[in-house]
């Protein structure tokens, strides 16, 4: 229970990152992340020693966020996208411009899921292509066309943010 006790204090501050990031709220990438501690601590029978244990614990946290995001675009087909929730508090680029992290953050919950998920994984948690087919279990190339897709995707929210002038990403 100690040594599990440790692994949580390595990983749970990236872990927490990625989840904020991907799903946009503190508050449900915390929940995740309990989720995907608490699964890969009754998983741990049937940890694989051969895998990386945290190529193994980002696979079960992908996961959960997948589903989290699901749920979430089910609720906001049924009930609508209002609902007074609060906006990601932890911005992707940590030097420069406040305003700045704020249009990346604000764009970056405007990608696809699958698109958000690569770049992120690709950018932000700095794995390569062969780590994120581990980790996602996509294939190599469709990991490549999703981080291609998304760099462009947000090249042009932000330019479109610049272009407004307004300080905010043009809807």
């Amino acid at each position: 229970m100690e040594a599990y006790g440790h692994l949580v204090d390595r990983y749970y501050a990236r872990c927490l990152r990625y989840a904020t990031r991907m799903l946009g709220v503190r508050e449900d990438a915390e929940e995740v992340v309990q989720d995907t501690f608490l699964r890969a601590y009754r998983a741990l029978a049937g940890y694989e020693h051969r895998d990386r244990f945290e190529a193994w614990l980002l696979r079960i946290l992908v996961n959960r966020c997948r589903t989290r995001s699901q749920q979430e675009q089910r609720r906001r087909r049924t009930f609508g996208a209002a609902d007074g929730r609060e906006q990601p508090s932890d911005p992707v680029v940590q030097p420069g411009d406040p305003l700045r992290r704020r249009d990346v953050q604000s764009a970056l919950q405007r990608l696809q899921p699958e698109y958000r998920e690569a770049f992120l994984l690709k950018y932000v948690e700095e794995l390569s292509y062969a780590e994120m087919e581990a980790v996602t279990g996509d294939r190599v190339p469709a990991l490549k066309m999703r981080v291609m897709r998304a760099r462009e995707r947000l090249q042009h929210l932000l330019r479109e943010e610049d272009d407004d002038g307004s300080g905010r990403v043009a809807r």
